[in-house]
């Protein structure tokens, strides 16, 4: 009996030290290697649906993040730098001011099999520039007269006039180029199809989107094998996600979420003065939004001041239109507006008969705009005004707005090709009343400085006419700026490699996890 006793265990303490050295094994080859393997997957939170996935026929920050990720640019911007440099162009040629040469890079296929060559940048351009299509970033390339596929990787871009700002409108994310194929099968806006590091694997409403590696991808496929856009309606919510791990990665991080996020151990943020604009607009096609008196009062209500300080260093406050980050800025701009004044907003109410007039606001559901619609909503009872919020889901929002059912509203500008004209060019000139100018603001000379900036590649005589034109739009108070961008980015710190350029853009090509 004693020797059973003594066998069964002899095979315990075997059993023991297997373990134990299974154990010790597994101990040494972590430290050794300094990491443990992790799935190359990453998760981002964003509070907002895609509207779409085609670059043609999209404009909104959260629709371009995914089209970011799949498409790309003939041309890009370094992020550190943000100089243009090419992408799917190879090189770029100015025989005279009105004509661009672009030679494309050989070897590229679409997603789909398709050949990326010159056929297909003239057909997107085309396709961009259509009226019948009603692009709503077809502005960039309102100035092209005509785009000509001279040989396979070769297109002839002819302008109307010398357009200075052509390179940074085709490194904007609605210039991406898309496979003919895909687009002529009406689906393009379901099922993405560019040339980009991911593929696309799909989208359910409302819930997420989903990508894939590109393992043929000509510049090598990236190491994330797989990337999901999660729509999480609450901020609150993703940073909870980020925190357990759910999540992996957030942006536009508001300020009521800095302090939790930044407390976070295992989260790391950026932060990055930026070029984007957030303001309060007005619709011109209806009193008494369209009296200047009116704006200059509201303006005087506001105290800009104080909401950039509770923004905590996540905004800089200015009242130039054009900000610190954009092609064509002037400090002369800075205080240039109509800064705070209560008891002038008050007596301006009075004298004009605004007094007790009815206004609503309308926001998107996001918490930045929902914040400034609060703040605004007391500074104007205060002044002597009867205000009342309406929110909108953003895709809604948009639709609304772009169909003048609004009277003031909150919106931003990205600035994503950083240059003046393209701020101002589709947000306020008349040409584009009924699509971007959504304010439908209509100035004849504001227009001729604009389209000034616009036909010239002499860069100092550009910065000097948007100068000019942002002053006059800064003086008719059609916007008022509440704040100029500091872009921010929250996420894991096993993800390494992200890097986010003043415009908030940020690719996830060369991220990968650890």
């Amino acid at each position: 009996m004693k020797s059973c006793k003594w066998a069964w265990f002899t095979a315990f303490l075997l059993v023991v030290f297997a373990l134990a050295g299974c154990s010790s094994s597994s101990s040494t080859e972590e430290s050794d290697s300094g990491k443990t393997n992790v799935e190359q997957e990453l998760t981002y939170a964003t509070t907002s649906d895609v509207v779409g996935l085609s670059p043609i026929d999209t404009n909104d920050s959260v629709s371009s993040a995914m089209i970011e990720q799949v498409y790309e640019t003939l041309f890009t911007r370094d992020p550190e730098t943000m100089e243009i440099k090419p992408l799917l162009a190879e090189s770029y040629e100015n025989p005279d001011d009105k004509t661009w040469i672009i030679h494309l890079k050989e070897g590229i296929k679409f997603h789909d099999g398709t050949p990326f060559n010159a056929e297909a940048v003239k057909y997107t351009f085309e396709q961009f520039k259509s009226e019948e299509r009603a692009a709503p970033r077809a502005s960039l390339l309102e100035p092209v007269e005509s785009i000509e596929a001279k040989d396979e990787h070769t297109v002839v871009i002819k302008t109307k006039e010398p357009y200075g700002p052509l390179l940074a409108a085709l490194c904007h994310t609605n210039a991406s180029i898309v496979s003919p194929e895909a687009d002529k099968s009406g689906k393009l806006n379901k099922n993405p199809v560019g040339t980009g590091p991911f593929v696309f694997e799909e989208w359910v409403q409302g819930d997420h989107v989903s990508l894939r590696k590109n393992d043929d991808y000509w510049q090598g496929a990236p190491k994330l094998e797989k990337v999901t856009m999660k729509v999480v309606p609450e901020y609150s919510t993703a940073v909870s996600m980020l925190q357990t791990g759910e999540v992996q990665f957030i942006d536009a991080i508001p300020t009521e979420q800095l302090p939790r996020i930044e407390s976070i151990k295992s989260v790391e943020t950026q932060q990055k003065e930026g070029t984007p604009v957030y303001y309060l607009g007005f619709n011109m096609n209806k009193a008494p939004f369209n009296d200047l008196n009116f704006r200059k009062a509201v303006s005087y209500a506001i105290d800009r001041e104080a909401y950039v300080k509770q923004l905590k260093g996540l905004g800089i406050k200015n009242e130039s239109i054009i900000g610190p980050k954009v092609f064509g800025y002037d400090e002369e701009a800075a205080d240039a507006g109509y800064s705070y004044d209560p008891e002038k907003a008050k007596q301006m109410i009075e004298d004009n008969g605004f007094k007790g007039q009815k206004i609503t606001l309308l926001a998107a559901n996001r918490d930045m705009y929902m914040k400034m619609a609060e703040i605004v909503q007391s500074q104007l009872t205060e002044a002597g005004l009867n205000v009342e919020i309406e929110t909108m889901e953003w895709g809604t929002f948009l639709d609304t707005t772009s169909k003048g059912d609004f009277e003031m509203t909150f919106l931003g500008w990205s600035n994503s090709t950083a240059d003046g004209s393209e701020l101002l060019y589709p947000n306020l000139h008349s040409d584009n009343i009924g699509s971007s100018n959504r304010m439908a603001y209509n100035n004849k000379e504001f227009d001729k400085l604009v389209n000034e900036s616009r036909v010239t590649v002499d860069q100092d005589v550009r910065k000097q006419k948007l100068s000019e034109a942002n002053m006059i739009a800064v003086k008719d108070a059609v916007w008022i700026p509440m704040h100029h961008g500091v872009v921010t980015a929250a996420y894991d710190q096993s993800v390494k490699g992200l890097q986010i350029d003043p415009t908030g853009q940020w690719s996830l090509y060369k991220v990968h996890r650890e």
